[in-house]
């Protein structure tokens, strides 16, 4: 890969109707496996609770499982959302990780709690969650670093570790915060494209150099829907509009066979939400994709994009990846 920026992957261990976890998490490993052979740089796991037809709710559990099938490919969190989880835990879990698996472990932020709010109580948190990330992740960057003389509480592992952290973010909040902490920053634009331009602007004009950090990094994720020609690609889509439908539904979220047409599946308010939702899909072939992408990037600056793919077939999913490389060759 010789562009000027690296392709990375988002996975959510989304799970095909009628399929069990354990086959779903065996395709992703071998997504991530052939992602690692064409070079991809990264790959993340994003964690979801309560959410039929995800699988990667267990996150850092899941990170060890790619990582311990891969070699090269950084494995990491996109993201861990920290009010479900004691800084202490998470520090230690990838404190552990990057033990086992030194320079290829990435811990990825999120301030939302990732679920509804009586799952949020399940989780065993006191509510408080989004008001107090900022100490939260201070904290954790407190155990990722080297012990200090009398320090009461340790992650072990996971003191000196530093492991990199990333925040997560949909909005200006965690734009400022990640520029103010001299941290890298991914927007994520699969599923809120709006803000996409002012979040990165303003994080990239309000940059402060910090140790892990000397000059701003960002990360847009969006979704892709890659294949051999434009019309098979709009048929593939269909996979992820009745996902997005199920999720405005309140309805599980397995992944279904793609149809030749949504007429009867949504109505014309329905379709607009759905488009609105992924305003920055790319979609075709490694042709019409590499035009898209020139021009989504003519307008912001990003030094990485993260790719989603929701495809049903987990061959023509390993095959989207190769399209997408074509596109950096091109």
């Amino acid at each position: 890969m010789n562009n000027h920026f690296d392709y990375s992957l988002l996975e959510l261990a989304s799970v095909r109707e009628g399929d069990s976890v354990g086959a779903t998490l065996a395709n992703s490993v071998a997504y991530a496996q052939h992602a690692e052979k064409l070079g991809f740089k990264r790959f993340w796991l994003a964690e979801h609770h309560n959410m039929e037809g995800i699988s990667s709710s267990a996150t850092s559990v899941l990170i060890g499982h790619i990582a311990g099938n891969t070699q090269t490919i950084r494995v990491g969190s996109g993201g861990v959302m920290l009010p479900n989880h004691p800084p202490l835990v998470t520090a230690e879990q990838f404190g552990t990780l990057e033990s086992i698996y030194p320079g290829r472990i990435d811990l990825g932020l999120g301030r939302a709690p990732g679920t509804d709010p009586i799952t949020a109580r399940a989780l065993r948190r006191d509510g408080m969650g989004a008001e107090q990330f900022p100490e939260d992740v201070a904290q954790l960057q407190a155990l990722l670093a080297p012990l200090r003389p009398g320090q009461a509480v340790k992650a072990i592992p996971g003191a000196g570790t530093n492991v990199p952290v990333w925040l997560l973010g949909s909005s200006l909040y965690s734009a400022q915060l990640a520029a103010m902490r001299g941290l890298p920053y991914a927007f994520a634009g699969h599923f809120a494209p709006r803000l996409y331009r002012e979040a990165i602007q303003v994080y990239r004009d309000n940059f402060q150099p910090s140790e892990q950090l000397k000059q701003p990094y960002t990360i847009l994720a969006v979704p892709a829907v890659p294949a051999d020609s434009v019309e098979e690609a709009e048929y593939l889509a269909t996979t992820s509009y009745q996902r997005i439908l199920a999720l405005f539904k309140g309805q599980p979220l397995w992944m279904k066979p793609p149809v030749t047409s949504m007429d009867g599946l949504w109505n014309a308010g329905e379709q607009a939400t759905v488009k609105d939702f992924l305003g920055l899909q790319l979609l075709g072939d490694a042709k019409a994709i590499k035009s898209q992408l020139n021009e989504l990037l003519a307008s912001v600056t990003v030094d990485e994009l993260m790719f989603t793919i929701d495809i049903y077939d987990p061959e023509k999913r390993r095959h989207a990846l190769n399209i997408l490389e074509e596109t950096q060759r091109g």
